[in-house]
């Protein structure tokens, strides 16, 4: 790819407008349903800044901000009620914000490198993914990076395709070096 990837924490005053104006890209509108007013993606931001169970990062390529990460604890997220969750199973969301960021392979190194970063975590044995079934292009996504696709869900906000990726199958699987 040719380019440093980098990943900080979402700050609020930082990245309320740049986080705002992604969730207005048609491209995020049918799988974020956050194209609201910046009054409320504030409170929704605060809120899930607040949130412990999540951490929210920027992703950066050449140090241009152009990602948006959540990443979670499953067991105290609503998907931990939709599986036998491991109490070190982590997931993660993410998004791409600029189109001109759209099809050119930056996706998939990020997501790699998100991997094996919550795989850091020792005991964690498992990441979890529950992308919209609708989004063929982010379960291909996964499904390049190792995740391999378990049960179709319905979520409360979301039909979603049940994704698992294991460490040892991603580690030894040549996909991150």
């Amino acid at each position: 790819m040719g380019k440093r990837i980098a990943f900080r924490p979402v700050e609020l005053e930082r990245d309320l407008e740049r986080l705002h104006q992604w969730m207005h890209q048609f491209h995020v509108i049918p799988f974020w349903d956050l194209n609201i007013p910046l009054d409320r993606y504030r409170k929704h931001l605060q809120t899930f800044l607040a949130d412990t169970h999540q951490s929210l990062h920027i992703g950066s390529l050449d140090g241009v901000p152009m990602s948006y990460w959540e990443t979670y604890w499953a067991k105290d997220d609503i998907l931990g009620k939709y599986y036998d969750v491991h109490p070190d199973d982590q997931g993660i969301h993410l998004l791409i914000g600029p189109p001109s960021y759209l099809g050119k392979g930056y996706a998939l190194p990020l997501l790699q490198t998100m991997t094996a970063w919550l795989f850091e975590h020792q005991e964690t044995q498992k990441v979890v993914a529950e992308p919209d079934i609708r989004n063929d292009k982010m379960i291909h996504l996964f499904t390049k990076c190792g995740f391999r696709f378990q049960q179709e869900i319905q979520l409360p906000d979301k039909r979603a395709a049940l994704m698992f990726c294991y460490r040892d199958t991603f580690v030894g699987s040549g996909t991150y070096d």
